[in-house]
């Protein structure tokens, strides 16, 4: 059976890659474009619920458009789903990636003029032009030096990233600093560390680094899986989640966690690996 979120195919179209796979109308490559506004849903359906979503700048892979809708694959992790067409830009390489858990995009360079825009860690920009103190995008906008990065620069260490998101609120499906869910808050730490991560717990859990065996002692930045949860170790007893416990993201001693969510009647911790 073939997994929804990662099969381009919604039966009017399919990729190329899965003729003979799946059944559809008709089978095509795909055109490249970028997300054109800061963020957006990513949905199951059109107009359907949120299953993700998806940052400024980030390429996706238009299999098919209808009645204002376009299904899409996106490029940082496989997943499928649907966007409105008004979000879709034009394919254009970014040279930059925003490394702060949340920046503004400016319409002059200047902190005193009124912000444009607000976009979250991830969000990919093209740069054109280098200012004192901001550098211009190729939409004519400004965003500040020090929030930014070369795509190629990642960060090292990805609990780190993860802890400049506390007191982010929890949003299920959320992918940015005005909201994000728990394994939107590990993709988030681990691709800003150069390392490829899924969009799902469940995906993270059969395929992100490597699975330790039980007993082995918890380290910083190992990841923690219950059955429709993840969290990321800070040190061998403390972590930190997105959760609906505190309904945000914030730290918890693991004891106390693994007490609570079997309290709960979720379950115990069914896996443990290391990125």
């Amino acid at each position: 059976m073939t997994d929804r979120r990662l099969t381009p195919a919604n039966g009017r179209v399919a990729h190329v890659s899965f003729r003979g796979v799946v059944e559809a109308e008709r089978y095509v490559a795909g055109t490249p474009a970028r997300i054109a506004v800061p963020l957006a849903d990513l949905l199951a359906g059109p107009g359907g619920p949120r299953d993700r979503q998806v940052l400024m700048g980030e390429k996706v892979a238009v299999l098919d458009r209808h009645e204002g809708f376009a299904f899409v694959q996106a490029e940082k992790d496989g997943y499928c789903g649907y966007l409105p067409e008004a979000v879709l830009g034009e394919d254009r390489a970014a040279t930059h990636w925003v490394a702060a858990p949340a920046t503004h995009l400016y319409r002059e360079p200047s902190l005193k003029t009124p912000e444009a825009a607000y976009l979250t860690m991830g969000a990919r920009l093209t740069i054109v032009a280098d200012h004192p103190r901001f550098l211009e995008t190729a939409d004519g906008l400004f965003a500040p030096r020090p929030h930014l990065r070369d795509l190629g620069d990642r960060a090292a260490d990805p609990a780190a990233v993860a802890e400049s998101f506390l007191g982010t609120p929890y949003l299920w499906g959320g992918n940015s600093r005005s909201g994000i869910d728990c394994s939107g808050l590990v993709q988030a730490a681990l691709l800003a560390c150069g390392i490829a991560c899924p969009g799902d717990s469940d995906m993270q859990e059969r395929t992100v680094g490597i699975a330790l065996p039980a007993g082995t002692p918890v380290r910083r930045s190992d990841l923690l899986f219950w059955k429709g949860h993840v969290a990321m170790a800070v040190s061998p007893d403390r972590l930190i989640h997105a959760n609906g416990f505190q309904m945000a993201v914030g730290h918890e001693g693991i004891a106390e966690a693994i007490a609570r969510i079997a309290a709960q009647g979720e379950g115990p911790v069914i896996a443990i690996r290391r990125p």
